[in-house]
């Protein structure tokens, strides 16, 4: 892989190309954001609960400590892209790339974006513009943030589009989603959300695995994590102060399911993911 490293030998950027390489045919977690250009072949991409079927040319996503592996349908040939939240903080410039909630830290989504041959052939030509400037005797890295920026900003739009076209509004899971964002810190139960929604538990269930392919257990769940591991790389609030505010019962239980779900303890994740600069922006 070419890769770019801090002075502590943290992974900034990494790219690498491969072909019939099955490193992902069990489940791996990165500590950094992942992305997988998909060129040729087919398969079905797990991340943590759910999996996406698709088939090339397409791009798949991933967020730190993501829990993801790929079932080969047919040989893939792929570029994996892989960058640490020090080297370019989406949450820092979610202005010029509307990417976090979209592409990563996104439970209503499916990770991955269809792309055409015109697509996948743009995607290439910056693939080999970001190995060509790692090959560099003295790399930039202001040049590989703008060619990370460009992918990321062209994935964004290309995801909006999709969105807009392969999903017809659905107005009881618009309002599962507005119910989940409101209420995911105290009611923890499909039931709880089916009452409000004035329809059955099963029906919900029903609808939620069309929409979304998970059940919405699952979601719940996620919702939860998700607020959890913003809690960990957007703040510096102590353990303790997170559980507190995620209303657990105390950090220790706190961590139990936090390590339960993601596989790592909310110690290590924020070691490995690091905090964000934006933690510190409103001092």
């Amino acid at each position: 892989m070419n890769k770019v490293f801090s002075e502590n030998k943290t992974l900034l950027l990494g790219i690498e190309k491969s072909e019939n390489n099955s490193f992902l045919d069990i489940p791996v977690q990165f500590s950094e954001y992942t992305v997988l250009l998909i060129s040729k072949g087919e398969g079905i991409y797990q991340a943590d609960f759910a999996s996406f079927p698709f088939k090339a040319p397409a791009i798949l996503f991933s967020t730190p400590q993501q829990s993801i592996s790929i079932k080969e349908i047919t040989p893939l040939t792929y570029t994996t892209l892989q960058f640490h939240g020090d080297f370019y903080c989406i949450e820092y410039h979610r202005k010029e790339v509307a990417c976090n909630g979209l592409l990563f830290n996104n439970i209503y989504v499916e990770p991955s974006i269809k792309l055409t041959v015109e697509q996948h052939q743009l995607y290439c030509q910056l693939v080999d513009q970001i190995i060509d400037e790692i090959k560099q005797q003295t790399p930039s890295e202001i040049v590989l943030r703008a060619y990370l920026q460009l992918l990321l900003a062209k994935s964004s739009s290309l995801k909006i589009t999709s969105e807009r076209q392969n999903f017809q509004k659905d107005e009881k899971m618009e309002q599962f989603k507005a119910l989940l964002e409101e209420n995911f810190l105290t009611l923890h139960k499909a039931s709880d959300y089916a009452s409000l929604l004035s329809i059955t538990a099963n029906n919900l269930t029903k609808q939620c695995s069309k929409r979304f392919n998970k059940t919405p257990t699952q979601m719940i769940q996620e919702r939860l994590i998700l607020e959890a591991k913003k809690q960990l790389h957007l703040t510096r609030l102590s353990i303790k102060e997170i559980a507190y505010a995620l209303q657990f019962q105390d950090e220790y239980y706190f961590s139990r399911v936090f390590k339960k779900m993601t596989k790592v303890s909310p110690q290590t994740f924020r070691k490995t993911t690091g905090i964000s600069i934006v933690a510190d922006l409103s001092k």
